[in-house]
């Protein structure tokens, strides 16, 4: 037996006996999600107890080094894992803004005692956190940002704000950037700096969408103080985190596009539920069913696509702009799935509360997929980024 045919069969008998049952049936929706953090609320003990399961084995982060907490599996491993995960139905364990962005870019820029403090914590979802990135006049024009970090001697002081600062309300901490120095171009006087959200000035204000529900929220910082160890890299140094992190960011969001299945069913046998078939057996909307099929075939693509750049990023090769391309067509992908539901399902789709729609599941997704090709950076934004430095063409 090889070793991977070992590692599988020690992988398919951990899952069986740690993965409780109840976490093995699809998410019904995002608040079935497990998010952790020290005001963490499960929906059932065997949420937590999958968690902590995972998190302890290092399987929530399973590819980071096990000195910092993550499973130390290869590619190959973390592969399998993932298969025989789907194989069982299993719920990821953990979700987190940590895990997706934080972690890598503190693999590559945090120090020795950044690494084994916060990292560990990441991994077994003991703490949960925000990214403080874009400003009401610094969205886009990212580098624009005016928040301001003045070094006060034994601390750094924090003044500014932040918006679309996602679950800010429910996070511990967050990664933020920061102006360090106004008297230099834009991009050189940011700095990347770690903080508690419960720290004395640092306040937070929902936003609502038009789905009538939202991540999304306001975050103040009045004269906020921070410990200077909290600084991540080099001061003034910060844009070349940001820049290593959104290109994680990008490809996270753009995962979205990959998964074809909602709710543990394809968009295909939900859209049969709702039209039913011919006498063939097919959906009897030929032109709905075409359109279907391109989706599906698409999103195949896109996942074997999304996989053989996490296998050439490991390969140390880099995604880099390429994020860009990740970001833009999943999200896009995403977008045209919920197009396809609402379509099939007619006005019945736009029922918005009670109890057969789920309080109106469907059409506050189908809105929220609006926002996927903003956040982290717009759909103009990405094609302007894979013209310019993919395609290498002119700017105009």
């Amino acid at each position: 037996m090889s070793d991977l045919e070992e590692f599988r069969k020690e992988t398919c008998a951990w899952l069986e006996e740690n993965c409780p049952a109840a976490m093995r049936k699809p998410m019904r929706s995002e608040a079935d999600a497990c998010w952790g953090g020290r005001n963490a609320v499960f929906t059932c003990d065997e949420q937590k107890l999958w968690m902590e399961r995972a998190g302890a084995k290092g399987w929530t982060a399973p590819e980071w080094p096990i000195e910092y907490g993550g499973g130390g599996l290869t590619r190959e491993q973390a592969k399998i894992l993932k298969e025989e995960m789907a194989a069982i139905k299993a719920r990821s364990p953990l979700v987190s803004f940590g895990i997706w962005m934080l972690g890598p870019a503190l693999l590559k820029y945090g120090s020795e005692q950044q690494k084994k403090h916060y990292l560990p914590q990441i991994v077994r979802g003991e703490i949960r956190w925000c990214q403080g990135y874009s400003e009401p006049n610094a969205g886009s024009d990212l580098a624009s940002l005016q928040t301001r970090c003045e070094d006060k001697g034994d601390f750094y002081e924090i003044t500014g704000q932040k918006v679309w600062t996602s679950y800010a309300d429910k996070a511990d901490w967050i990664f933020c950037l920061v102006r360090t120095d106004r008297d230099v171009p834009k991009h050189n006087g940011i700095s990347f700096i770690l903080f508690d959200m419960q720290s004395k000035g640092a306040t937070v204000k929902p936003i609502t969408l038009i789905s009538g529900r939202s991540p999304f929220c306001e975050t103040f910082f009045d004269a906020v103080k921070v410990p200077k160890e909290n600084l991540v890299g080099t001061l003034n140094k910060g844009w070349d985190i940001a820049k290593y992190l959104l290109t994680h960011e990008r490809a996270m969001i753009g995962d979205s596009g990959s998964g074809g299945d909602i709710g543990g069913r394809s968009i295909g046998q939900i859209t049969v539920d709702s039209l039913g078939t011919d006498a063939q057996g097919r959906l009897a909307d030929s032109a709905l069913r075409a359109d279907l099929a391109r989706a599906e075939i698409d999103g195949w693509a896109f996942m074997l696509t999304m996989e053989r750049m996490k296998d050439e990023a490991k390969a140390g090769q880099g995604i880099g702009a390429r994020s860009s391309m990740l970001k833009y067509y999943g999200t896009e992908l995403n977008k045209r799935r919920y197009e396809l539901l609402m379509a099939s399902k007619g006005h019945a789709g736009l029922e918005w509360e009670g109890e057969k729609s789920r309080d109106g599941e469907l059409p506050r997704a189908w809105l929220r997929t609006k926002g996927n090709s903003i956040e982290g950076g717009t759909s103009e934004v990405q094609l302007n980024i894979i013209s310019k430095r993919i395609l290498g063409l002119p700017a105009s």
